[in-house]
Order: C-alpha cells, then sequence, then structure tokens
C-alpha cells in the first residue's frame, strides 16, 4: 500500500507539474496571439463558463469519489450499478449546463459582460459541458480503485489535443476580430473535454470487468436518496460561490470603464493584463508546492481522524514553515523580475508592475491556499466555504466602491486585501481546530530573512546583467532565469541555519522511512 501511495503521488506530482508547464505556455502563447483585449475578452467568457462547469461537474465529481468508494468494499453487482446512475446524473446536469449556457449566451453577453462578442464563445463552449461531466464520475471511480493513470493519461490526451487544434485555429485566423478567435479558443476547448471523456470511457470499460465481474448490474440500496444527499448540497455551496465569483469579474471591467470615462476596451485590455497574464504567471509556482501536498495532506487527516495531537501540530508547523520560505522566495522574485518576465514573455511591462506590485502578497495567497486543504482535510469544510463567500461578498463591494474612483490601484488593493482576509481567516480557524499555539515569530522570521537575502543578491544579479536584459526578449528571458535561480540559492544559504534545513531533512527523511519520521515528530512534539 505504502510503495503503491508513493507511486501515484509521484505521478500525480509529475503529471501536475508537466500540465501547469503545458497550460503556462498555452497562456503565454494565448496572449502574445490575442493581445491585451483579446486575452480581457477571453477571460469574461471564462467567468461565466466557470458557473456552468460548476453545476455541471462539481456535485458528480464528490458524489462519484465517495459513494464509488463506499459500494466498492461491497457487492460488485450494486457498485456496476451505482456507477450507471452516477453516469445518468452527470449527464443530464451536463445536458442541463449545456442547454442553459447556451440559451442564455446572448443575454450573458450583453446584459452581464457588456460584450457581445463572447456571445459565440459562450456558444462554443457549452458543447463541452455533458462531456465533462461524465468525464467527472469516471475520474471519481478510477480515484476509488486507487489508480491514477487513466485520469493522467486523459488530461495529457485534452491538453496536446486543445493546444494543437487552438494554436492552429488562431494561425490560421490572424488579424480577424478577437470574438471569432475566442470561440474558436473555447471551440477548442469544449474539443478537448470529448477527446478526455472518449479516453476515459475506453479505459472504463477495460477495468469493468476487473472491477464488477461480468454479472449484470443491481440497484444500489437508498442509491437516489445517497446521490441526493451529496450532490444538492454540494452543487447549491459551490454554485453560490462561483456565481458570487462571477459577478466579480463581470463588475470589474464595468467600473473600470467608469474610471477610465466610458472606454471599455481600454478597461478590457487592463483587465486582460491582470487576470490572463499576471495573476497566471503569480499562480504556477504553486504547483511545485504539489509535492508538499501530496504527502503532507493525507498524513493531516489521519493525524486528526486519530486524535494524534503531536504528529498533527508537527505537519501543521512543518506545512506553514515550508510553504512560507517558498512563498517568500517567490514574491522576492516577482518583486526583483516582475517586469523583464512579463516583457519577455507577453511583451507587456504594464502586467509586470502589476506583479512587482502584488508580489508581497504571494506569502497570503500560497498559504491561504494550503492552509484550505488542510482545513478541508480536518473536516472544516464548512468553515472554508463561509470565509470564501464572506471573502467574495467583500470583494464586490470593494470592486464597486474603488474600481470607479481609483481604477486599477483599486483593484489590486482589492487582491491585497482579500489575500490577507482569506489567509487570516483560514489559518487562525485551523490553528484553533488543531489546538496548535501560533509561533508568528518562528514562521515569519525566518522566510523574512531569505527573502530579503534573495532580493539583494537578484538586485546585484539585475545590474551586472543589465546587458543581456537589453538584449531582447531572448536575453530577458536569460536573465531572468539566472537571476532566479541565483536568488533561490541566497534564499537556500540564508534560511538553511534558521530552520529550511531541518525541515526540509524532516521531509526527505518521511519519503525514505515514515517509521524513523513518525518516531521522530512523537520524540520532538515540535
Amino acid at each position: 500500500m505504502r510503495q503503491s501511495y508513493l507511486k501515484n503521488a509521484a505521478l500525480l506530482t509529475v503529471s501536475d507539474v508537466v500540465l501547469r508547464l503545458a497550460g503556462m505556455g498555452l497562456r503565454i502563447y494565448l496572449a502574445n496571439a490575442l493581445g491585451g483585449e483579446g486575452m480581457g475578452l477571453y477571460q469574461l467568457v471564462l467567468a461565466v463558463y466557470s458557473l456552468f462547469v460548476t453545476l455541471a461537474t462539481s456535485g458528480v465529481s464528490v458524489a462519484s469519489t465517495r459513494l464509488m468508494a463506499e459500494e466498492m468494499t461491497g457487492s460488485p453487482a450494486r457498485a456496476k450499478g451505482m456507477l450507471l446512475r452516477l453516469c445518468g446524473a452527470a449527464l443530464g446536469l451536463g445536458l442541463l449546463a449545456m442547454a442553459a449556457q447556451w440559451l442564455l449566451a446572448d443575454a450573458a453577453a450583453r446584459w452581464w459582460l457588456g460584450d457581445l462578442r463572447a456571445a459565440p464563445a459562450l456558444r462554443a463552449a457549452a458543447f463541452g459541458m455533458p462531456f465533462m461531466a461524465v468525464s467527472a464520475v469516471i475520474r471519481g471511480f478510477f480515484v476509488a480503485r486507487q489508480q491514477v493513470g487513466p485520469n493522467v493519461a486523459s488530461q495529457m490526451a485534452e491538453q496536446m489535443f486543445r493546444i494543437g487544434v487552438m494554436v492552429t485555429a488562431l494561425e490560421l485566423t490572424r488579424g480577424q476580430d478577437v470574438g471569432v478567435r475566442c470561440a474558436l479558443v473555447l471551440m477548442a476547448t469544449a474539443g478537448g473535454e470529448m477527446v478526455s471523456a472518449s479516453i476515459m470511457v475506453g479505459f472504463c470499460r477495460r477495468e469493468a470487468p476487473r472491477a464488477f465481474g461480468h454479472d449484470r448490474s443491481q440497484a444500489p440500496l437508498r442509491a437516489r436518496q445517497r446521490l441526493w444527499e451529496i450532490l444538492w448540497p454540494v452543487e447549491g455551496g459551490r454554485c453560490l460561490s462561483s456565481a458570487l465569483h462571477t459577478a466579480e469579474n463581470m463588475l470589474a471591467p464595468a467600473c473600470l470603464t467608469v474610471y477610465l470615462g466610458g472606454l471599455r476596451s481600454q478597461a478590457v485590455t487592463e483587465y486582460g493584463r491582470l487576470k490572463g497574464m499576471a495573476l497566471p504567471l503569480m499562480n504556477f509556482p504553486f504547483g511545485l508546492l504539489g509535492s508538499l501536498g501530496v504527502l503532507l495532506m493525507p498524513e493531516i487527516t489521519r493525524a486528526h481522524i486519530r486524535a494524534d495531537h503531536h504528529r498533527l501540530e508537527a505537519l501543521l508547523r512543518r506545512m506553514l514553515r515550508l510553504t512560507m520560505y517558498f512563498s517568500a522566495l517567490m514574491g522576492a522574485v516577482f518583486g526583483v523580475w516582475g517586469q523583464p518576465l512579463t516583457v519577455a514573455l507577453y511583451g507587456s511591462a504594464e502586467a509586470g508592475s502589476y506583479l512587482e506590485i502584488l508580489a508581497p502578497a504571494m506569502p497570503l495567497i500560497y498559504l491561504e491556499s494550503m492552509v484550505d486543504g488542510a482545513v478541508k482535510g480536518m473536516g472544516e469544510q464548512k468553515a472554508a466555504f463561509r470565509y470564501s463567500v464572506w471573502d467574495s461578498i467583500l470583494r464586490i463591494i470593494g470592486v464597486m466602491a474603488l474600481l470607479p474612483r481609483f481604477g486599477m490601484k483599486g483593484f489590486l488593493f482589492v487582491i491585497l486585501l482579500s489575500s490577507l482576509f482569506t489567509c487570516l481567516s483560514n489559518t487562525g480557524h485551523l490553528l484553533r481546530a488543531a489546538g496548535v499555539k501560533a509561533d508568528w515569530v518562528g514562521w515569519l522570521a525566518g522566510p523574512a530573512l531569505s527573502a530579503l537575502a534573495a532580493c539583494l543578491a537578484g538586485w546585484g544579479i539585475r545590474q551586472g546583467l543589465a546587458p543581456l536584459l537589453a538584449a531582447g526578449r531572448a536575453g530577458q528571458l536569460a536573465a531572468v532565469c539566472a537571476g532566479s535561480a541565483g536568488m533561490a540559492a541566497a534564499c537556500l544559504a540564508a534560511g538553511w541555519p534558521l530552520g529550511l534545513g531541518e525541515e526540509i531533512r524532516a521531509v526527505w527523511d518521511s519519503r525514505k522511512s515514515p517509521r524513523k519520521e513518525n518516531r521522530k515528530v512523537l520524540d520532538t512534539g515540535r
């Protein structure tokens, strides 16, 4: 079991990094192909699209993982019956979401997004909903079987298909209206969902005889009641959260337009630079924390279930400490190299200025994401959802109050304030629920000093590489890579004696010898 767990964890980590790299590469290409206004329109379409994706997939995804795990321990015939019923429910929700998005495309483009060019893209994206929903159910089946290979293979194939079709379509339509090109991008996304679903169905048919035998399916006990008990609370909660997020993304360009005196095109361009260029770069390095999450989150859940306070406290302290070191380093990197990075990737210095302003919020953003997973792992989902809803409401109020008066400065302030609120709320609740006393000095001092050392090294390297920075986009990218490596080395050297080395050794030891790690944690009770 331990070997299978480590194998699955390694496969998930590697595939996540590969998919993130491919997705980041695709986003960079899209930003250069569509421009700032095109990326703004694309982000607006995604805001509405994500709401219908939540309707189609969120409930059935959770229900499939939980119910299939329950049924797989009993009668194979009933497990088969449950899978068929889950697929039927998913297909129904997917068709409902597809019809709703198709029929509301014109109204959403006109009244929600304020841009009729978004309507064709919304219609194109709608066709992927049923396939996405069925894929979510089958992925839950393979999770219950503790098999990650089919999920990874389908996602890889989907990404390759999307990239190939998008690049081909955009190259063939150079110079055409951005609305047409956005529609082609979303059409490729829907096609990718079809490919992914076809592959998942193929894997499922091959696995079915081993999982269920050759008997006919039987009706599971209380199948409908158990399904709806999971489906509707999850659907309701996530749809509410998604609707609030969509409302914020619709209001932001409208409020920016007011600030800019009615220049809608410029407002969409600024929105696209922030949401489509700067923020994806900020979120990209978080994938490198995937290994830490894969290793620690299941252990946190088990320690909580077993009421092992010493181990739970040690794991939480380790997660918080390592996350702070990594996020402080990334904040320093973006603070020093923000503009050269975005100029090299997008040809946009404005997106880089957003990165530099938001760099101090990196520890808040990354820590909140890690803490959110730990809170849910301890069964505190209601608290996480409550804080998420309040955060969305406060962001909407901030957007409406600040953007018409201060423009993008107001938007950046809202993001910083939101990051602070969610980070403190979730972290405080996690520490209270786990009975862990906060050690803000220990968690902040070492990472802050390491980030300062990294910044000093980064500015020195940037001055030394000034000729390379003036040598075009290729030279700028090379300078950013060299400078980031130098800053990472400085951060590691400064943080190693301040506790970073201790935590890295502990994580490494836990991978090599879980028993040794357990004894160490119980002995130290850190």
